[in-house]
């Protein structure tokens, strides 16, 4: 049986955002998703339009091969290299919000479940999701 350890994540990614866009009605992006950045290393907002659900897809690949795992760790994992003028660049977390709200609507939509003082794991429904979209990438 293949799982997401055995396949490419970008591949894996792209499949399972278009299956939370079109499956799932509790992954819905916020009013404010387009205007806002996603940590303050970014200059500027994200170019696709989907990329609440590719963020999503993602953070739920993380929870998968990571879990439990917690809001603070995400955040460090969706960071980067924030630039500051002529000083020497530092790195800088993601945004929590984005990623406490993407992890909610997980839940909501039962693919991620609560451990009480360890963040989230994946659920069994998330996990037969994610290796149903692991052997299509395999097989495609």
């Amino acid at each position: 049986m293949t799982t997401p350890f055995d396949v490419e994540p970008n591949s894996l990614i792209g499949i399972l955002s278009e299956k939370l866009k079109s499956d799932f009605d509790a992954l819905e992006p916020p009013e404010w998703a387009p205007y806002v950045k996603t940590g303050m290393h970014k200059e500027r907002v994200p170019d696709d339009e989907d990329w609440w659900y590719v963020r999503s897809a993602a953070v739920l690949r993380t929870i998968y091969i990571d879990g439990p795992i917690g809001i603070e760790r995400l955040r460090t994992k969706y960071g980067g290299k924030r630039d500051r003028g002529n000083a020497p660049p530092r790195f800088a977390k993601g945004s929590g919000n984005i990623l406490r709200k993407v992890c909610q609507q997980l839940e909501a939509a039962k693919l991620v479940e609560k451990v009480e003082r360890e963040g989230r794991r994946i659920s069994p429904k998330g996990k037969s999701l994610l290796d149903k979209c692991a052997e299509e990438v395999a097989g495609g």
